[in-house]
């Protein structure tokens, strides 16, 4: 073990350890506070550029395995927990949190105060932060802090978003293959892949700069914007592309799809003060009045008052703090919400609105048929 720091821009310092991979890293420092899924978690390609902190005490206790990574790799800057699990069990376990971390090079911090680190987050707000190894001198650190980009302007689609397309296969057990989806992969998770497929659609992944005609050309069903990483309001190739297929394609968008969707719709974004990133987030879907637990994973956010308000209406609102959960579309077939029906981790509460993605894209094609 090697004494670590953690030092935030703001100048508050905290001191604890590292398991393995020694070395400086540096991103936005952000909560999450699920018990469990940490797998999940640290695979998310919407947590790229971030060191994520977790708020439950002791993290690792059933270890990790290769079905439940939601991407090809781990994107997370840092990892930082009160106290790292030393002996796992679970029957599903291929290795220890600890070994898979130091696989994949992850500086990962224990032994401070996760609840205090927390607190003061809430009251300032996420904010750029640096682990360090090696460097423990406080002007130091202020120093390399000041060189590292924030978030809000930042572009970290480009860095996992797909290098080429490729297609995720319907289940086989579902029959014939219902529909084609084309999925806009801003750093899209797995478990969403793995819903669409299971409800038989066959989902064309394409990189983040993809065109409408290159989309077009595979003829898809529907439209889907994936969850990612970033400023929602730096990537105007991507919305640009995406208000080309308003009222053309049935459209669903999750997460960072969601504010790609609201800033095509002539909407605009903010920057929250500490975000939203955790398993039991409460949302109501306004158009029944259900209330579902959601998993949750955003720093910015839709700002409805912004949108044309004779087009679009608030679908879905956070009961929390009353953000903006989901919108939809009075006249074209779309929606998008703010949270993640698909989980992992988290709550299944919403998935039912994969299934309305499926309805919608047989409604428009029974109605363009002649």
């Amino acid at each position: 073990m090697k004494e670590a720091i953690l030092y935030l821009e703001d100048g508050t310092s905290f001191i604890g350890r590292t398991l393995g991979t020694p070395g400086e890293t540096a991103g936005e420092v952000v909560f999450n506070t699920a018990m469990t899924g940490y797998q999940e978690i640290l695979t998310d390609p919407s947590y790229a550029g971030q060191i994520v902190v977790m708020t439950y005490p002791l993290i690792g206790n059933y270890g990790v395995n290769a079905e439940d990574a939601e991407s090809n790799g781990v994107h997370v800057k840092g990892f930082v927990v009160k106290e790292f699990c030393r002996r796992h069990s679970n029957f599903r376990a291929d290795q220890s949190l600890i070994d898979y971390l130091d696989q994949h090079h992850i500086i990962a911090m224990e032994g401070i105060d996760t609840r205090k680190l927390t607190r003061h987050l809430r009251q300032r707000g996420a904010m750029k932060g640096l682990i360090s190894t090696d460097d423990f001198n406080p002007e130091s650190l202020a120093g390399k802090i000041a060189r590292v980009p924030a978030m809000a302007g930042s572009d970290w689609v480009k860095e996992v978003t797909a290098k080429e397309k490729y297609v995720w296969p319907a289940d086989a057990s579902f029959g014939a293959p219902g529909y084609r989806v084309a999925a806009l992969d801003c750093g899209i998770k797995f478990n969403i892949l793995r819903i669409l497929s299971r409800l038989g659609c066959e989902v064309h992944v394409f990189p983040a700069r993809s065109t409408y005609e290159q989309i077009m050309a595979v003829q898809p069903a529907g439209l889907f914007l994936s969850n990612g990483p970033g400023d929602p309001a730096a990537l105007d190739y991507v919305i640009k592309t995406v208000r080309q297929f308003i009222g053309t394609l049935p459209i669903f968008g999750i997460c960072l799809g969601h504010q790609i969707l609201g800033l095509a719709l002539g909407g605009q974004t903010y920057k929250m003060k500490f975000g939203h990133h955790g398993a039991n987030h409460p949302v109501q879907d306004m158009r029944d009045s259900r209330i579902g637990i959601t998993s949750q994973n955003h720093g910015f956010c839709v700002d409805l008052e912004t949108l044309p308000k004779d087009e679009v209406e608030l679908m879905a609102l956070n009961l929390n703090d009353r953000t903006v959960e989901g919108i939809s579309h009075r006249k074209f077939p779309l929606y998008s919400v703010q949270h993640h029906p698909e989980a992992a981790p988290g709550p299944h509460d919403a998935q039912y609105l994969f299934r309305e993605f499926i309805a919608m894209m047989k409604q428009h094609k029974n109605h363009s048929q002649p």
